[in-house]
């Protein structure tokens, strides 16, 4: 019964090492531990180095004290040990007086402390103990809290930038290395706004983050090294308020949105599907009879003798045929297609709808900037469509920009089971206003347009299971994305 009740006590003692090869020593550095702290500390002796090593490796003590000559063995042996078993613990060297050059070495070794033997006094002993394993508490908080906030900092999903009270970008994860495509020497060399597509944007943010301290849940528009788009969604605060450092976390959305947007155009595709079908039923019906009439009435000799007759007759007709006509290419480019799908080299098909735009670049004096990506980038597709849906978007591209001042820059990228085909003019831009109509059938700012050429191409690119996404400035320009799957990413 003694027994269990001393184990219990024990339990709750401070759990001490001391590896010392003289018993006396280990006599008095215990009667005066016990005298100044009793019932605290519990101190085990270990008299050789060889008993040390092995009541070390259980690695059962919060602190050891050890003297620094061991026979052939010194203290520093016992440190080394430490290291080589991976093995983290405060250890204070016991020495002889005057070894200073000894105490230095013991401290550049990983003791904590040191304390000269015959100088030892019981409050300094027990000082330097408690101090040691509060001391090692504290480091090893410290070290868990660096080791979990690097984890979460290099292993984020999202992207994180600190930035200093300069807003000067000084660190920042892989994954906004990777999203913004630049590699960590270039970032430390950037400011927070150069990750904005819009200056506007920027300044604005720099603002808020200046007044309030802090930007909760607040969608922006960052840029990758290459102009392309992040949409994000930021949470930005000070995170040190005497040296002004700011914390940017940003969760990219991009994917998202297009996901969001690409349902948004399904769904209007099969809205604009059922009305081009109604529209088709209800105003073919009158015009076949309508041409009938115009038909009869040339049959009729009083109006065969009259020459207006004639003319009001045939202006009937031609616009009746003009109507129906436009009626065909609204179910056309409405309509879900039969294609042949194969797979085709991305670069492939670019290239070819950019040779049938070859002479309208000439004539109109346009620069053709390419960038495309490796051979390997194909997508399932019908050429012969799909030729129609680009050439459609170049045709705009080219007749938007200024003649001999136009930049039309046609690039390709394989990303995560997408390829993008992006389509860039320094032309007059769209409207704010315009872009939420551009692929309504019949919408056109064109004095000759019909506005379908858009609704067509939308069709086509739905058909292939992609997206088409338009981002524009007024006065800056148009970039056209098409998104198209991989060959080996199965359809969905």
């Amino acid at each position: 019964m003694r027994g269990g009740k001393y184990n219990r006590m024990k339990d709750t003692y401070k759990q001490i090492l001391m590896i010392d090869d003289d018993e006396d020593d280990f006599f008095l550095v215990n009667s005066l531990l016990q005298d100044v702290a009793p019932g605290q500390y519990h101190i085990e002796w270990a008299s050789t180095y060889d008993k040390g090593i092995e009541a070390i490796e259980k690695k059962d003590h919060e602190l050891y004290l050890v003297d620094y000559r061991l026979g052939k063995y010194t203290g520093l042996d016992i440190l080394r040990h430490f290291k080589e078993m991976d093995y983290e613990a405060p250890v204070i060297m016991l020495t002889g007086k005057g070894d200073y050059a000894i105490d230095n070495e013991a401290m550049m070794a990983g003791a904590s402390d040191y304390l000269v033997k015959g100088e030892i006094t019981g409050p300094e002993l027990e000082r330097a103990i408690r101090y040691g394993i509060m001391e090692f508490a504290h480091l090893r908080a410290i070290a868990e809290n660096r080791k979990k906030y690097f984890g979460i900092f290099e292993k984020s999903h999202d992207l994180i930038i600190l930035a200093d009270c300069n807003k000067n970008i000084i660190d920042a994860n892989p994954i906004a290395e990777k999203k913004l495509q630049y590699d960590r020497d270039e970032l430390m060399t950037m400011n927070l706004k150069h990750l904005f597509l819009q200056e506007v944007q920027a300044l604005q943010f720099l603002l808020e983050i200046c007044e309030d301290d802090a930007i909760v849940q607040k969608e922006y528009t960052f840029k990758n090294k290459h102009g392309q788009k992040l949409d994000v969604v930021v949470n930005a605060s000070k995170l040190d308020e005497q040296l002004g450092t700011f914390l940017c976390v940003a969760e990219d959305i991009t994917e998202k949105k297009r996901e969001e947007q690409e349902k948004r155009q399904q769904e209007k595709f099969v809205v604009s599907g059922r009305i081009a079908r109604v529209i088709a039923h209800e105003v073919r019906n009158p015009l076949t009879n309508i041409l009938l009439a115009v038909g009869q009435f040339r049959l009729e000799d009083a109006l065969k003798e009259a020459e207006d007759s004639q003319l009001y007759l045939d202006i009937i007709e031609r616009n009746c045929t003009r109507i129906n006509q436009l009626v065909t290419e609204l179910l056309q480019s409405t309509r879900m297609m039969e294609l042949r799908l194969q797979e085709h080299p991305v670069n492939q098909l670019v290239n070819k709808a950019l040779a049938l735009a070859e002479d309208r670049l000439q004539l109109n004096g346009i620069q053709l900037i390419t960038r495309l990506a490796g051979e390997h980038a194909t997508v399932m597709a019908d050429d012969e469509k799909m030729n129609i849906a680009l050439l459609n978007i170049l045709i705009n591209a080219i007749e938007a920009m200024e003649p001999g001042q136009g930049v039309l820059t046609v690039s390709t990228e394989e990303t995560e089971g997408k390829i993008n085909i992006y389509i860039t003019d320094n032309g007059a831009g769209i409207p704010e206003e315009n872009k939420a109509r551009l692929f309504d059938p019949f919408f056109t700012s064109k004095s000759k347009g019909t506005g379908l050429g858009l609704t067509s191409t939308q069709n086509i690119i739905i058909n292939h299971r992609g997206n088409i996404d338009v981002d524009s400035t007024v006065g800056a320009g148009t970039q056209f994305t098409i998104t198209l799957p991989r060959a080996s990413a199965p359809l969905p």
